[in-house]
């Protein structure tokens, strides 16, 4: 590649090659470099541009100009280029020539004559996480007597009492409870969200609200008339939507059409954009030009003229946030930590792509390489964000979607954490392969991560699974957030064959689970269906291949539990089987385990079959059994008795 474009692209941290999961190198095709320049407003598509660009960029460097936000910590000095006025929040001010040790955790701003820079100063580490267990869900498959076709957070709240009081469980990691765009179709997918900065209202409790407390016997009655069933075995989201949404309009409607007091700017923007899709449709970039934007010209009117839908919307998303909060305190005082999850991105067409889009490469969609899982790359879909513009509004944007996150939580789990270093860019009409990697400043990302995370005394997870970098688990480990080890991938790289590790060779800074979302249930694994399932969608080139290496996977995970003295016989049977696994997980070096009722009640499909969207159905899938069952399951009791004697839990 021309020497100039790569100093060029090195100076905006754009990636020219890169390391394969097989650690081999892959040169960047040039042309997918300059696009991701343009994409970033550097101009490099000719000779002359690219000299003025790269000149500038030399420039930069040599006046010593710090990034417009740096990261510190209270453990260390940071040294600085030039002399300034440090300012906190309370505006104190200070002269320094560095950045000082012992400050406390916090946002500063540095003065210098040339700059203004914002500082996050974090502590060195989060407190440490104790050996523990709890349970990983996908809320919206739990159903009980009470529920509206999905699960909710009053299932959450029977969940969390029951495994607390009665396990003694520690942890309940969900899915993502992001924001969707309240017009269908619904978007089934929890990681394709309208906004992580809100929550769904699909998760509402209905017959919980204050407000049907409050009404009269026909207007609860009227509600309760639109309790939908769960039909055909999967859970149907519009459904679902339609009917929560008539039963919150005739509850506002009851409480006298309130208009929320305390509502802040950012939740009169989203309960907006909510209106505007209603009479638009879900898709803002087909609406009228003069909407493309919060501040164009049109929302100030719109806004006024849809007033009573822009009210409804916002008390809908506090309704949303009273029982979220409700749950965590009913949580807490069952000894129970709610984690949980933050997606990736958000859809381009929500309320985030609307409302943040000055901070957002739009038009560009997150994915991942070719490897050998998915041979032509990965496209999420998902815009990332844009590390300049990131640095230069002081990563507001980051930091007040951890914090709205952190408001209901006691952990977060960060879905591909390694996306704090880089991200996987797909300028628009390339496909997958066509990409690079564009980096972002990984130090900044963990401080505000690690800032905000010890104000609000949680712990964190990153999901580092797949092709990641040794600087990611290392940088994780060092301020005391978790890896993840997933059991069918937690493997002796060093050695022959890479073989299973025994369990007291886990990694102990990690959540141990058995499988993801993403991945077969234990059930699935034993009996193959991970293949059946993509066999039977033409998704494999060679069927009798993989199911000959899933024999020998399913083989060697069975000689492991042997070795491990946790089955006996030739032919152990499935239920034996899986028993047996949780009693191998409970015995690993990782400070949490995770288990799934997917895998205790021998769940046989798993939620999420990637490579499919329609052809599966992908996160539509409830339990088996209800929550009043899985209550009664002789099982769960088999199951929770070997993590609470091997795991120390006193229940």
């Amino acid at each position: 590649m021309d020497t100039e474009l790569s100093e060029l692209a090195a100076a905006h941290g754009v990636a020219t090659e890169y390391r394969d999961g097989q650690r081999r190198r892959v040169e960047v095709d040039p042309d997918v470099v300059v696009r991701v320049l343009g994409l970033l407003e550097v101009d490099a598509t000719t000779t002359e541009s690219r000299h003025a660009a790269l000149a500038a960029a030399r420039a930069e460097a040599a006046a010593g100009r710090l990034p417009g936000t740096i990261a510190a910590r209270t453990d260390r000095t940071r040294p600085l280029p030039v002399p300034g006025v440090l300012v906190d929040d309370r505006g104190t001010r200070r002269d320094v020539a560095e950045i000082p040790a012992g400050l406390e955790p916090g946002w500063y701003r540095l003065e210098t004559d040339a700059q203004e820079v914002t500082v996050v100063v974090a502590p060195p580490a989060l407190a440490e996480t104790p050996r523990s267990w709890g349970w990983m869900l996908q809320l919206y498959a739990l159903h009980s007597a009470g529920s509206w076709g999905i699960g909710d957070l009053g299932d959450l709240r029977g969940f969390t009492e029951w495994t607390g009081a009665e396990h003694g469980a520690d942890a309940v990691l969900l899915n993502p409870l992001h924001a969707i765009t309240p017009v269908p179709p619904v978007q089934p997918s929890p990681y394709t969200p309208s906004s992580r900065r809100f929550g769904t209202p699909l998760a509402l409790r209905i017959t919980d609200l204050e407000a049907y407390a409050r009404a009269d016997g026909p207007t609860r009655a009227e509600v309760d008339a639109l309790r939908p069933e769960t039909a055909g075995g999967r859970i149907e989201h519009d459904r679902v939507w339609a009917a929560k949404r008539a039963a919150l309009e005739l509850l506002w409607r009851a409480e006298g059409r309130p208009e929320p007091r305390d509502a802040d700017d950012d939740l009169w923007e989203f309960a907006t954009f909510c209106a505007l899709a209603e009479r638009h449709g879900g898709r803002w970039s087909r609406w009228p030009e003069d909407l493309w934007h919060p501040g164009a010209p049109g929302v100030a009117a719109a806004r006024k003229e849809l007033a009573p839908r822009v009210a409804f919307h916002a008390w809908v998303q506090q309704q949303v946030q009273q029982q979220l909060a409700g749950v965590r305190e009913t949580a807490r005082a069952a000894g129970v930590r709610v984690v949980h999850d933050l997606a990736v991105g958000c859809d381009p067409e929500g309320a985030d792509g609307w409302a943040l889009q000055d901070v957002l490469a739009l038009g560009v969609r997150v994915g991942a390489p070719p490897d050998a899982f998915s041979q032509q790359g990965q496209d999420w879909g998902l815009p990332p964000w844009r590390p300049d513009r990131l640095a230069a509004t002081g990563y507001a944007a980051y930091r007040d979607l951890l914090r709205a996150l952190l408001r209901q939580a006691d952990g977060l789990r960060i879905d591909h954490v390694a996306g704090l270093w880089r991200l996987w860019w797909v300028p628009p009409g390339e496909s997958a392969d066509r990409g690079t990697y564009v980096h972002y400043d990984a130090e900044v990302m963990l401080a505000v991560l690690t800032l905000e995370a010890h104000r609000a005394g949680a712990l964190v997870i990153g999901e580092d699974l797949g092709t990641v970098e040794p600087e990611v688990t290392e940088a994780l480990a060092e301020r005391r957030m978790l890896g993840s080890s997933v059991l069918w991938f937690t493997r002796d790289e060093d050695a022959p064959g890479e073989p299973l590790l025994p369990p007291d060779s886990w990694p102990e800074d990690s959540v141990a689970t058995i499988s993801t979302h993403d991945l077969p249930t234990a059930a699935g694994f034993l009996r193959g269906e991970h293949v059946r399932a993509r066999a039977e969608l033409g998704l494999l080139d060679d069927v009798a291949a993989e199911e000959s290496k899933a024999e020998i996977d399913r083989l060697e995970l069975v000689e492991l539990l042997r070795a491990e003295g946790l089955v006996a016989g030739e032919h152990p049977g499935e239920d034996q089987l899986i028993v047996a696994l949780h009693a191998l997980l409970a015995r690993s070096r990782s400070r949490l385990v995770l288990v799934s009722p997917y895998d205790i009640v021998g769940e046989v499909r798993q939620p999420n079959l990637p490579g499919t969207v329609d052809e599966y159905p992908n996160w539509r899938l409830p339990l088996p059994v209800s929550l009043e069952e899985l209550r009664d399951d002789p099982r769960v009791r088999v199951v929770v008795d070997q993590l609470r004697l091997r795991r120390g839990s006193a229940g």
